[in-house]
């Protein structure tokens, strides 16, 4: 793995950010707070989303989190607590000056994976359900317990019903409670279900299947299937989002390629 240019510079970054060819990888590193998300990691997270929207380099983006205990806790409600003590006031998650991380992470072009080192509650389950894709363990709880605190699980709310059946998730959202990895699993929220130290391996392996396709048709797929899924299927078959693939040269490059029985090599135009 090579290490971005962009990663922080201090000794103990709150992300790292690692390169595995066309690969992004972003680690939440505050394992001794279960990576929990404080303001300063949202604002790096997002910084670096947005950055790879518009970079070649990038063909797949991969989330994941430092240790074996958490992928991401949510909220740092520490932090929390001290702001309410302080007399800080508090903005509901559609009512704040910065971007909302989950829509950021939601409306990425480029496949995003989820590689759920250990479990994802709260935001950092919502953080989970933003990705397109998610690798984790049997292990691993996954669980929206804002009712059980006074929150709302404003994100969660509107994205788990429309992943997993409406009276599963309703049970979720009010309960509190979570679920292993199996369970999550059967529902499909989770697309593998391995060993624990090969969460991560998986995830590239994954990434690294998407990431040698035509980057093109990737993004394209990923726009129409999203886009389309609240769309009468008429409007759905017309989308035009982004670059064409059908009149791209890497249509042309993909075709010979097949008929030359070589790896294409892609020009993302």
């Amino acid at each position: 793995m090579t290490k971005s240019s962009s990663t922080p510079a201090d000794l103990d970054p709150e992300l790292i950010i690692d390169n595995v060819g066309f690969i992004r990888i972003l680690t939440l590193n505050r394992p001794e707070r279960r990576n929990a998300l404080s303001e300063s990691l949202k604002y790096k997270i997002i910084h670096e989303f947005l950055n790879t929207q518009e970079d070649d380099s990038v063909r797949v983006i991969v989330l994941t989190g430092s240790g074996e205990s958490a992928f991401c806790s949510g909220a740092d409600l520490k932090d929390m607590r001290d702001n309410d003590n302080q007399g800080v006031q508090f903005r509901s998650p559609m009512n704040r000056f910065e971007r909302n991380i989950f829509e950021v992470v939601l409306e990425s072009k480029k496949p995003t994976i989820a590689a759920l080192n250990g479990s994802a509650v709260a935001g950092g389950f919502e953080l989970a359900l933003a990705c397109d894709l998610r690798v984790s363990h049997d292990k691993a709880l996954f669980g929206l317990p804002e009712t059980k605190i006074g929150m709302g699980a404003n994100f969660g709310s509107v994205l788990l019903p429309r992943l997993i059946p409406v009276t599963k998730a309703l049970e979720m959202l009010m309960t509190g409670e979570y679920i292993d990895g199996h369970e999550a699993k059967s529902l499909g929220l989770l697309n593998r279900l391995v060993d624990q130290h090969e969460v991560l391996p998986t995830a590239l392996k994954l990434a690294q299947t998407i990431a040698d396709n035509a980057p093109i048709s990737v993004r394209r797929v990923k726009a129409v299937a999203l886009k389309g899924l609240n769309l009468p299927v008429h409007e759905a078959l017309r989308q035009d989002p982004g670059a064409n693939p059908y009149l791209s040269e890497d249509r042309k490059e993909g075709i010979k390629a097949r008929l030359e029985k070589r790896k294409p090599v892609w020009q993302n135009r």
